[in-house]
């Protein structure tokens, strides 16, 4: 399969995944508003996440897909299945610890998380109560990343994909119908939200299964001692562990900057951080679609032409995958700076939410969107590094990249207040992205194919042309004003977005991109 069928696989798969947490992110919002509780269970929702982060895409991530990868192509089949064997033994025992102190340490957890939700005592509460109930969670996510770089290595990129989607379908049963329920019990309802999540995490690792099974690659846990030490001892695990340190420390720095910011927001005005979160799931649909889903599938193909020596090939991928992001993420962008409010507007202004929720979280919405070129980039190029068992770089531009977005949050959060944090992350971003990019350059491993001066200056064309359209559109129509009639609203924001991609890709067409022949390059 080519990588742009692969990454097209991803790419839809993905975007069901999204669509479904929209409607999840639509019902919670529309069912409980912006308010402490819904403060609470983000915050306690983030929790597991920020581990399943450092455990599962992180650091884990990061380190076994370059050395399984390597393994398929140096040592064969039968040796790698051994090391996916023994890989699995540690992380399962690890991940049993993990938990445990987890739930045992929530009240700590929260405070680290978000102290300002201290100023409404029925708030931390929640938040600590769910988090002991969705800690579990990480662990069963930490298993389904293990299962996925096993099964993406293969090049079996849909399972993967899809899972994301139960997740979703389990929330949106634990809202729809799990809260009424808790509430006719005297339970808080709020809390249907964890119990769906945990569900979520049980239904995406019980989904791998019978995919390994058919490979053949279902892992062997080792319950006792002797084969603990067995894994251990194995170089490969030991490889591993060793880039697993400067990948967490990466990863960390991530966590770090959301933990600041989830702390900065807490002592904002309620609601901002629910507001940053509503924000933050509309990103995920041009972050996950283009930068998740291409560095998906480059990642393994890259490791393996590092480890066959073909640099030209290497190259060639990483130029491939840096158009297709530029080709793509730009008018998202533009779209996103533009065009926020009937977004926001159309997907979340329901019952509950209103009209100052829309306008709070279309200005997040915007300050993510001013480094959505930046985000999208990171997917393609931090993976260039991974791919080499070079994990250090990427962690040293983490850490100055982390210093620069606390500056800007003292600069900008006094006047912008919750969108100046999202602004920063945009802005940090964008110069991570550049560092990783000159980083490859200069060493060598990416040198940038014929071409991209017209390109770029292409694809700005046709996204001015864009930009142009989407301004008039988000001013000649209510979108606010249109909440009780919703099927008109939603209907005409399905007529501006179809005509915007016309708009767009015509432009490219009549500048001379040839589209089909760089998707197929």
């Amino acid at each position: 399969m080519s990588l742009f069928k692969s990454a097209s696989t991803v790419s839809l798969l993905t975007l069901v995944s999204r669509v479904t947490g929209l409607v999840r992110e639509l019902l919670i919002a529309s069912t409980f508003g912006a308010s402490a509780m819904t403060d609470a269970f983000n915050v306690a929702f983030r929790i597991p996440n920020l581990f399943r982060r450092l455990f599962a895409e992180g650091a884990f991530s990061q380190a076994f897909v370059p050395v399984l990868a390597g393994s398929k192509a140096k040592n064969g089949e039968v040796a790698t299945k051994l090391l996916i064997d023994r890989v699995a033994t540690l992380l399962t025992w690890v991940l049993l610890l993990t938990c445990v102190a987890g739930v045992a340490a929530a009240p700590a957890l929260v405070w680290a998380m978000a102290s300002g939700l201290k100023q409404q005592p029925r708030g931390f509460e929640a938040a600590v109560v769910m988090t002991r109930w969705m800690f579990p969670y990480i662990g069963f996510m930490s298993l389904v990343a293990l299962s996925s770089g096993v099964l993406n290595t293969w090049r079996h990129f849909a399972v993967s994909a899809a899972t994301p989607v139960l997740l979703n379908v389990a929330m949106i049963s634990a809202a729809w119908l799990g809260a009424p329920w808790f509430k006719s019990l005297g339970i808080e309802p709020v809390y249907a939200l964890g119990g769906g999540v945990m569900l979520g995490g049980i239904l995406q690792l019980a989904v791998q299964v019978p995919a390994l099974l058919r490979l053949g690659l279902l892992p062997r846990i080792g319950w006792n001692w002797s084969m603990i030490k067995v894994a251990w001892s194995d170089p490969a695990t030991k490889n591993i562990a060793k880039l697993m340190v400067p990948a967490l420390l990466g990863v960390s720095v991530a966590q770090i900057s959301l933990l600041i910011n989830t702390q900065i927001a807490s002592h904002l005005t309620p609601g901002s951080v629910s507001w940053l979160t509503y924000a933050d799931r509309l990103m995920e649909f041009p972050t996950a679609m283009l930068g998740v889903a291409i560095g998906v599938v480059l990642t393994p193909q890259l490791a393996a032409a590092k480890a066959a020596g073909d640099a030209g090939r290497y190259s060639a991928m990483l130029d491939w995958g840096l158009r297709i992001v530029v080709l793509l993420a730009v008018p998202c962008a533009v779209a996103l700076l533009t065009f926020s409010q009937p977004l926001v507007a159309t997907l979340y202004h329901y019952g509950a939410f209103s009209d100052r929720d829309v306008q709070q979280t279309t200005t997040a919405l915007m300050g993510y969107g001013a480094g959505l070129l930046g985000l999208v980039a990171i997917k393609v190029l931090a993976p260039g590094f991974y791919a080499s068992q070079d994990i250090k770089t990427p962690v040293r531009i983490a850490v100055g990249v982390l210093v620069i977005t606390q500056l800007l949050n003292l600069v900008l959060v006094p006047g912008f207040q919750h969108a100046g944090l999202a602004l920063a992350i945009g802005i940090g971003a964008l110069i991570n992205a550049m560092l990783l990019l000159f980083g490859l350059i200069r060493r060598g491993s990416y040198k940038p194919a014929p071409g991209w001066g017209v390109f770029a200056i292409q694809v700005l064309a046709a996204s001015a042309l864009l930009a142009v359209f989407l301004l008039w559109a988000a001013g000649a129509v209510s979108w606010i004003g249109l909440k009780s009639h919703y099927l008109q609203r939603i209907g005409l924001l399905a007529l501006v977005l179809t005509v915007s991609g016309v708009i767009y890709f015509a432009a490219l067409r009549v500048s001379g991109l040839k589209l089909r022949q760089l998707l197929r390059r």
